[in-house]
Protein backbone atom coordinates (compact mmCIF):
# COMPACT_ATOMS: atom_id res chain seq x y z
CA UNK A 1 0.00 0.00 0.00
CA UNK A 2 3.10 2.24 0.30
CA UNK A 3 5.85 3.35 -2.47
CA UNK A 4 9.16 2.84 -0.76
CA UNK A 5 9.94 6.57 -3.20
CA UNK A 6 9.14 10.50 -1.98
CA UNK A 7 8.43 11.70 0.91
CA UNK A 8 8.27 8.74 4.20
CA UNK A 9 4.34 7.52 5.29
CA UNK A 10 2.76 8.42 8.37
CA UNK A 11 2.16 5.70 10.72
CA UNK A 12 -0.05 3.15 10.14
CA UNK A 13 -0.67 4.02 13.93
CA UNK A 14 -1.21 7.33 14.01
CA UNK A 15 -3.42 7.09 10.74
CA UNK A 16 -6.10 4.52 12.30
CA UNK A 17 -5.86 6.70 15.95
CA UNK A 18 -7.18 9.77 14.23
CA UNK A 19 -10.14 8.13 12.26
CA UNK A 20 -10.81 6.02 15.63
CA UNK A 21 -11.05 9.75 17.16
CA UNK A 22 -12.98 11.46 14.96
CA UNK A 23 -15.86 8.68 14.83
CA UNK A 24 -16.35 8.81 19.04
CA UNK A 25 -15.59 12.43 18.91
CA UNK A 26 -17.90 13.16 16.45
CA UNK A 27 -15.34 15.36 14.67
CA UNK A 28 -14.47 16.44 10.95
CA UNK A 29 -11.40 15.95 9.72
CA UNK A 30 -10.26 19.50 9.50
CA UNK A 31 -11.75 19.98 13.26
CA UNK A 32 -9.93 16.90 14.28
CA UNK A 33 -6.74 17.67 14.14
CA UNK A 34 -7.14 21.25 16.10
CA UNK A 35 -8.16 19.13 18.99
CA UNK A 36 -5.57 16.49 18.42
CA UNK A 37 -2.95 19.11 19.01
CA UNK A 38 -4.81 20.85 22.38
CA UNK A 39 -5.26 17.24 23.80
CA UNK A 40 -2.44 15.40 24.83
CA UNK A 41 -4.12 11.79 25.94
CA UNK A 42 -5.16 12.00 21.92
CA UNK A 43 -1.58 12.53 20.84
CA UNK A 44 -0.36 9.47 23.15
CA UNK A 45 -3.16 7.45 21.79
CA UNK A 46 -2.08 7.69 18.54
CA UNK A 47 1.51 6.66 19.59
CA UNK A 48 3.25 9.90 20.75
CA UNK A 49 5.52 9.96 23.21
CA UNK A 50 6.22 13.57 23.53
CA UNK A 51 3.82 16.38 23.66
CA UNK A 52 3.43 17.61 19.58
CA UNK A 53 2.76 21.09 18.79
CA UNK A 54 1.95 21.00 15.28
CA UNK A 55 -0.70 19.05 13.09
CA UNK A 56 0.29 15.72 12.69
CA UNK A 57 -0.41 15.30 9.25
CA UNK A 58 -2.88 17.83 6.64
CA UNK A 59 -6.56 16.91 6.76
CA UNK A 60 -6.80 15.68 2.76
CA UNK A 61 -4.30 12.94 4.42
CA UNK A 62 -7.29 11.54 6.08
CA UNK A 63 -9.00 10.96 2.86
CA UNK A 64 -6.08 9.18 1.13
CA UNK A 65 -5.93 6.82 3.71
CA UNK A 66 -9.41 6.30 3.45
CA UNK A 67 -9.07 5.38 -0.18
CA UNK A 68 -6.03 3.07 -0.05
CA UNK A 69 -7.14 0.73 2.94
CA UNK A 70 -10.78 0.95 1.36
CA UNK A 71 -13.88 -1.17 2.52
CA UNK A 72 -12.16 -4.29 3.62
CA UNK A 73 -8.89 -1.81 6.18
CA UNK A 74 -11.64 -0.49 7.97
CA UNK A 75 -13.73 -3.82 8.35
CA UNK A 76 -10.66 -4.77 9.72
CA UNK A 77 -10.52 -1.80 12.63
CA UNK A 78 -14.46 -3.07 13.19
CA UNK A 79 -13.16 -6.33 13.71
CA UNK A 80 -10.97 -5.41 16.11
CA UNK A 81 -13.85 -3.47 17.93
CA UNK A 82 -16.23 -6.64 18.38
CA UNK A 83 -12.81 -9.32 19.13
CA UNK A 84 -11.88 -6.82 21.99
CA UNK A 85 -15.36 -7.70 23.71
CA UNK A 86 -15.08 -11.62 23.25
CA UNK A 87 -16.54 -12.64 26.29
CA UNK A 88 -20.01 -11.03 25.38
CA UNK A 89 -19.77 -12.44 21.93
CA UNK A 90 -18.73 -15.84 22.95
CA UNK A 91 -22.06 -15.77 25.16
CA UNK A 92 -24.47 -14.60 22.97
CA UNK A 93 -26.98 -16.76 20.94
CA UNK A 94 -29.25 -14.28 19.58
CA UNK A 95 -28.59 -11.33 17.68
CA UNK A 96 -31.66 -8.35 17.00
CA UNK A 97 -31.49 -6.98 13.42
CA UNK A 98 -32.81 -3.37 11.99
CA UNK A 99 -32.18 -1.32 9.25
CA UNK A 100 -32.05 2.60 9.14
CA UNK A 101 -31.19 5.37 6.47
CA UNK A 102 -27.60 7.10 6.48
CA UNK A 103 -28.29 9.99 4.41
CA UNK A 104 -26.27 11.86 2.02
CA UNK A 105 -24.97 14.85 2.01
CA UNK A 106 -26.88 16.39 -0.72
CA UNK A 107 -29.20 19.07 -0.90
CA UNK A 108 -32.93 18.49 -1.53
CA UNK A 109 -33.62 17.44 -4.81
CA UNK A 110 -35.80 19.20 -7.57
CA UNK A 111 -35.91 19.12 -10.87
CA UNK A 112 -35.43 22.84 -11.42
CA UNK A 113 -31.80 22.63 -8.61
CA UNK A 114 -30.94 19.55 -10.84
CA UNK A 115 -31.20 21.91 -14.38
CA UNK A 116 -30.21 25.10 -12.70
CA UNK A 117 -26.70 22.96 -11.90
CA UNK A 118 -26.46 20.91 -15.37
CA UNK A 119 -26.57 24.56 -17.37
CA UNK A 120 -23.49 26.01 -14.48
CA UNK A 121 -21.38 22.73 -15.16
CA UNK A 122 -21.99 22.31 -19.31
CA UNK A 123 -20.71 26.22 -19.02
CA UNK A 124 -17.75 25.20 -16.82
CA UNK A 125 -16.74 22.57 -18.94
CA UNK A 126 -17.07 24.80 -22.20
CA UNK A 127 -14.89 27.55 -20.57
CA UNK A 128 -12.55 24.71 -19.73
CA UNK A 129 -11.75 23.69 -23.12
CA UNK A 130 -12.37 27.02 -24.91
CA UNK A 131 -15.65 26.26 -26.44
CA UNK A 132 -17.95 29.12 -27.50
CA UNK A 133 -21.35 27.96 -26.86
CA UNK A 134 -24.71 30.10 -28.40
CA UNK A 135 -25.54 31.42 -24.91
CA UNK A 136 -24.50 31.01 -21.04
CA UNK A 137 -28.08 31.85 -20.20
CA UNK A 138 -26.69 33.16 -16.54
CA UNK A 139 -29.41 36.08 -16.59
CA UNK A 140 -32.04 33.64 -17.90
CA UNK A 141 -31.38 31.37 -15.64
CA UNK A 142 -31.44 34.24 -12.64
CA UNK A 143 -34.68 34.81 -13.53
CA UNK A 144 -36.55 31.67 -14.28
CA UNK A 145 -35.06 30.57 -10.63
CA UNK A 146 -37.11 33.63 -8.86
CA UNK A 147 -39.69 32.65 -10.38
CA UNK A 148 -39.76 28.84 -9.16
CA UNK A 149 -40.16 30.83 -5.61
CA UNK A 150 -43.38 29.40 -3.61
CA UNK A 151 -44.26 27.29 -6.60
CA UNK A 152 -47.04 25.68 -4.68
CA UNK A 153 -48.89 28.38 -4.29
CA UNK A 154 -52.21 28.29 -6.55
CA UNK A 155 -51.52 32.09 -7.88
CA UNK A 156 -48.14 30.85 -8.36
CA UNK A 157 -48.36 27.52 -9.65
CA UNK A 158 -48.46 28.02 -13.64
CA UNK A 159 -45.86 30.49 -13.64
CA UNK A 160 -43.07 28.36 -11.93
CA UNK A 161 -44.12 25.16 -13.92
CA UNK A 162 -43.65 27.27 -17.64
CA UNK A 163 -40.21 28.33 -15.76
CA UNK A 164 -39.84 24.88 -14.87
CA UNK A 165 -39.75 23.55 -18.28
CA UNK A 166 -38.43 26.48 -19.77
CA UNK A 167 -35.05 25.47 -17.59
CA UNK A 168 -35.37 22.11 -18.77
CA UNK A 169 -35.06 23.58 -22.37
CA UNK A 170 -32.26 25.10 -21.60
CA UNK A 171 -30.33 22.34 -20.11
CA UNK A 172 -30.94 19.86 -22.76
CA UNK A 173 -29.83 22.61 -25.26
CA UNK A 174 -26.58 23.34 -23.65
CA UNK A 175 -25.51 19.35 -23.45
CA UNK A 176 -26.35 18.83 -27.06
CA UNK A 177 -24.08 22.02 -27.76
CA UNK A 178 -21.55 20.73 -25.80
CA UNK A 179 -21.75 17.43 -27.55
CA UNK A 180 -21.21 19.34 -31.37
CA UNK A 181 -18.62 21.37 -30.17
CA UNK A 182 -16.00 19.17 -28.09
CA UNK A 183 -13.22 17.60 -29.30
CA UNK A 184 -13.13 14.17 -29.50
CA UNK A 185 -10.98 13.54 -26.82
CA UNK A 186 -12.75 16.13 -24.91
CA UNK A 187 -15.94 14.35 -25.47
CA UNK A 188 -14.03 10.57 -24.32
CA UNK A 189 -13.11 12.09 -20.81
CA UNK A 190 -16.94 14.54 -20.20
CA UNK A 191 -18.78 11.57 -21.82
CA UNK A 192 -19.91 10.08 -18.91
CA UNK A 193 -20.88 13.77 -17.23
CA UNK A 194 -22.74 14.31 -20.17
CA UNK A 195 -24.89 10.68 -20.41
CA UNK A 196 -25.64 11.26 -16.32
CA UNK A 197 -27.03 15.19 -17.59
CA UNK A 198 -28.88 13.60 -20.26
CA UNK A 199 -30.44 10.92 -17.78
CA UNK A 200 -31.82 13.84 -15.60
CA UNK A 201 -33.26 15.71 -18.51
CA UNK A 202 -35.18 12.43 -19.75
CA UNK A 203 -36.04 11.07 -16.23
CA UNK A 204 -39.98 11.26 -15.44
CA UNK A 205 -41.31 11.27 -12.29
CA UNK A 206 -42.56 7.78 -12.02
CA UNK A 207 -39.51 6.45 -13.35
CA UNK A 208 -37.64 3.86 -11.19
CA UNK A 209 -33.77 4.63 -10.44
CA UNK A 210 -33.78 8.30 -10.87
CA UNK A 211 -30.44 11.10 -10.31
CA UNK A 212 -30.93 12.76 -7.24
CA UNK A 213 -27.71 14.34 -6.84
CA UNK A 214 -24.94 14.91 -10.00
CA UNK A 215 -22.31 14.66 -7.39
CA UNK A 216 -23.71 11.71 -6.07
CA UNK A 217 -25.62 10.06 -8.77
CA UNK A 218 -26.15 6.57 -6.72
CA UNK A 219 -28.42 8.46 -3.75
CA UNK A 220 -31.40 6.63 -3.19
CA UNK A 221 -34.79 7.91 -2.36
CA UNK A 222 -36.18 6.24 1.05
CA UNK A 223 -39.51 6.78 2.16
CA UNK A 224 -39.69 6.63 5.64
CA UNK A 225 -43.32 7.33 6.42
CA UNK A 226 -42.16 9.49 9.21
CA UNK A 227 -44.66 12.77 9.65
CA UNK A 228 -41.85 15.30 10.05
CA UNK A 229 -39.52 13.86 7.31
CA UNK A 230 -41.07 11.94 4.42
CA UNK A 231 -38.28 11.27 2.49
CA UNK A 232 -34.47 10.18 2.87
CA UNK A 233 -31.65 10.50 -0.02
CA UNK A 234 -29.14 8.22 0.51
CA UNK A 235 -28.35 4.63 1.31
CA UNK A 236 -30.29 1.54 3.62
CA UNK A 237 -27.90 0.12 6.39
CA UNK A 238 -28.55 -2.96 8.23
CA UNK A 239 -27.26 -3.44 11.86
CA UNK A 240 -26.85 -6.35 14.14
CA UNK A 241 -26.15 -6.39 17.72
CA UNK A 242 -26.37 -8.91 20.84
CA UNK A 243 -28.91 -8.30 23.26
CA UNK A 244 -28.22 -7.09 26.51
CA UNK A 245 -24.53 -6.02 25.80
CA UNK A 246 -25.47 -3.93 22.75
CA UNK A 247 -22.26 -4.77 20.90
CA UNK A 248 -22.25 -4.36 17.14
CA UNK A 249 -21.31 -7.22 15.42
CA UNK A 250 -22.65 -6.99 12.07
CA UNK A 251 -22.74 -3.88 9.43
CA UNK A 252 -23.93 -3.67 5.90
CA UNK A 253 -24.77 -0.72 3.73
CA UNK A 254 -27.55 -1.42 0.64
CA UNK A 255 -27.50 0.77 -2.14
CA UNK A 256 -31.15 1.50 -3.20
CA UNK A 257 -34.10 0.80 -1.13
CA UNK A 258 -34.27 -3.51 -0.94
CA UNK A 259 -37.25 -4.39 1.42
CA UNK A 260 -35.76 -5.44 5.14
CA UNK A 261 -36.20 -9.19 4.04
CA UNK A 262 -33.78 -9.00 1.59
CA UNK A 263 -30.75 -7.39 3.58
CA UNK A 264 -31.00 -10.01 6.20
CA UNK A 265 -29.45 -12.84 4.52
CA UNK A 266 -26.11 -10.69 3.84
CA UNK A 267 -26.31 -9.21 7.23
CA UNK A 268 -26.62 -12.34 8.83
CA UNK A 269 -23.33 -13.84 7.04
CA UNK A 270 -21.40 -10.51 8.17
CA UNK A 271 -22.00 -11.31 11.27
CA UNK A 272 -20.88 -14.79 10.92
CA UNK A 273 -17.70 -13.61 8.98
CA UNK A 274 -16.78 -10.86 12.11
CA UNK A 275 -17.67 -12.89 15.06
CA UNK A 276 -16.79 -16.79 13.75
CA UNK A 277 -19.99 -18.43 14.66
CA UNK A 278 -23.98 -18.19 14.02
CA UNK A 279 -26.64 -17.13 16.09
CA UNK A 280 -29.24 -19.88 16.97
CA UNK A 281 -31.87 -16.69 16.77
CA UNK A 282 -32.75 -13.42 15.43
CA UNK A 283 -34.95 -11.06 17.04
CA UNK A 284 -37.16 -8.96 14.08
CA UNK A 285 -39.38 -6.09 13.62
CA UNK A 286 -42.94 -7.10 11.58
CA UNK A 287 -40.94 -5.70 8.42
CA UNK A 288 -38.52 -9.18 8.13
CA UNK A 289 -41.82 -11.38 8.31
CA UNK A 290 -42.17 -14.28 5.59
CA UNK A 291 -39.65 -16.56 6.78
CA UNK A 292 -39.16 -18.72 9.71
CA UNK A 293 -35.53 -19.58 9.52
CA UNK A 294 -32.60 -18.59 7.44
CA UNK A 295 -29.69 -20.99 7.32
CA UNK A 296 -29.32 -22.22 10.83
CA UNK A 297 -30.95 -18.96 12.29
CA UNK A 298 -34.88 -18.78 13.59
CA UNK A 299 -36.21 -15.81 13.06
CA UNK A 300 -38.57 -14.20 15.49
CA UNK A 301 -41.19 -11.74 14.21
CA UNK A 302 -44.26 -10.46 16.33
CA UNK A 303 -47.64 -11.85 14.97
CA UNK A 304 -50.81 -14.10 16.22
CA UNK A 305 -49.64 -16.02 19.08
CA UNK A 306 -52.19 -19.35 18.22
CA UNK A 307 -51.05 -22.76 19.64
CA UNK A 308 -48.50 -21.28 21.93
CA UNK A 309 -49.10 -21.64 25.85
CA UNK A 310 -49.13 -18.48 27.91
CA UNK A 311 -45.77 -19.21 29.27
CA UNK A 312 -44.60 -19.50 25.85
CA UNK A 313 -46.68 -16.19 24.71
CA UNK A 314 -44.57 -14.54 27.78
CA UNK A 315 -40.91 -15.53 27.12
CA UNK A 316 -41.27 -14.32 23.39
CA UNK A 317 -43.01 -11.12 24.13
CA UNK A 318 -39.95 -10.16 26.48
CA UNK A 319 -37.65 -11.09 23.62
CA UNK A 320 -39.75 -8.57 21.32
CA UNK A 321 -39.23 -5.27 24.02
CA UNK A 322 -35.56 -6.35 24.26
CA UNK A 323 -35.77 -5.72 20.23
CA UNK A 324 -36.44 -1.90 20.76
CA UNK A 325 -33.39 -1.58 22.59
CA UNK A 326 -31.67 -1.09 18.88
CA UNK A 327 -33.15 1.46 18.39
CA UNK A 328 -31.71 4.27 20.58
CA UNK A 329 -28.37 2.50 19.49
CA UNK A 330 -29.39 3.73 16.10
CA UNK A 331 -30.16 6.83 17.08
CA UNK A 332 -26.64 7.38 19.36
CA UNK A 333 -24.67 5.93 16.11
CA UNK A 334 -26.35 8.84 13.78
CA UNK A 335 -25.79 12.00 16.21
CA UNK A 336 -22.95 10.85 18.80
CA UNK A 337 -21.11 8.65 15.76
CA UNK A 338 -21.50 10.60 12.40
CA UNK A 339 -24.15 8.71 10.55
CA UNK A 340 -26.87 11.51 10.83
CA UNK A 341 -25.09 12.85 7.80
CA UNK A 342 -22.46 10.99 5.62
CA UNK A 343 -20.13 13.49 3.98
CA UNK A 344 -17.58 10.52 2.39
CA UNK A 345 -17.81 10.13 -1.32
CA UNK A 346 -19.28 6.90 -3.30
CA UNK A 347 -20.55 3.86 -2.47
CA UNK A 348 -17.04 2.96 -0.70
CA UNK A 349 -17.98 6.12 1.57
CA UNK A 350 -21.25 4.61 2.73
CA UNK A 351 -19.93 1.44 3.66
CA UNK A 352 -16.83 3.58 5.08
CA UNK A 353 -18.79 5.61 7.68
CA UNK A 354 -21.34 3.05 9.04
CA UNK A 355 -18.40 0.29 9.76
CA UNK A 356 -16.22 3.58 11.58
CA UNK A 357 -19.67 4.59 13.62
CA UNK A 358 -20.35 1.03 14.55
CA UNK A 359 -16.47 0.74 15.29
CA UNK A 360 -16.58 4.04 17.62
CA UNK A 361 -19.87 2.42 19.12
CA UNK A 362 -18.23 -0.69 20.30
CA UNK A 363 -15.09 1.18 21.58
CA UNK A 364 -17.43 3.44 23.36
CA UNK A 365 -19.08 0.19 25.65
CA UNK A 366 -15.20 -1.13 25.90
CA UNK A 367 -14.10 2.58 27.52
CA UNK A 368 -17.32 2.52 29.71
CA UNK A 369 -16.25 -1.20 30.96
CA UNK A 370 -12.60 -0.04 31.54
CA UNK A 371 -13.47 2.94 33.59
CA UNK A 372 -15.99 0.65 35.83
CA UNK A 373 -12.83 -1.76 36.34
CA UNK A 374 -10.25 0.96 37.22
CA UNK A 375 -12.69 2.88 39.35
CA UNK A 376 -13.52 -1.32 41.03
CA UNK A 377 -9.31 -2.25 41.27
CA UNK A 378 -8.85 1.08 42.77
CA UNK A 379 -11.77 1.06 45.89
CA UNK A 380 -10.29 -2.60 45.93
CA UNK A 381 -6.55 -1.57 46.36
CA UNK A 382 -7.53 1.11 48.87
CA UNK A 383 -9.58 -0.88 50.84
CA UNK A 384 -6.30 -3.89 51.28
CA UNK A 385 -4.07 -1.18 52.04
CA UNK A 386 -5.94 0.40 54.96
CA UNK A 387 -7.15 -2.97 56.26
CA UNK A 388 -3.16 -4.46 56.30
CA UNK A 389 -0.84 -4.62 58.78
CA UNK A 390 1.53 -2.69 56.93
CA UNK A 391 -0.29 0.30 57.12
CA UNK A 392 -0.96 -0.03 60.76
CA UNK A 393 2.50 -0.31 61.65
CA UNK A 394 2.94 3.10 59.66
CA UNK A 395 0.56 4.79 62.20
CA UNK A 396 1.65 3.63 65.33
CA UNK A 397 5.39 4.83 64.05
CA UNK A 398 3.95 8.03 62.70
Amino acid sequence: MYSHTGSPAKPVRLMVGLLLLKQLYNLGDETLLPQWVQNPYFQYFCGESEFQWKFPCDPSDLVHFRKRIGKEGVEKIFETSVKIQNKSVAKAKEVIVDTTAQEKNVTFPTDAKLYRKIIEQCNQIADKNNVQLRQSYTRTVKKLMLQQRFGHHPKRKKEAERARRKLKTIAGRQVRDLERNLSRIALFVYGPKLERYKRVINQKRRDKNKVYSLHEPDVSCIAKGKAHKKFEYGSKVSFAMLPGSNIIVGVVNFQGNPHDSKTLQPTLDHCEKITGKTFERAILDRGYRGRKKMGDTSLLVPGAAKGKTPYEKQKYRRKFRSRAAIEPVIGHLKYDHRMVRNYLKGTVGDEINALMAATAFNLKIWMREMKKNIILLTILLRHFFFNSPFYQILILQN
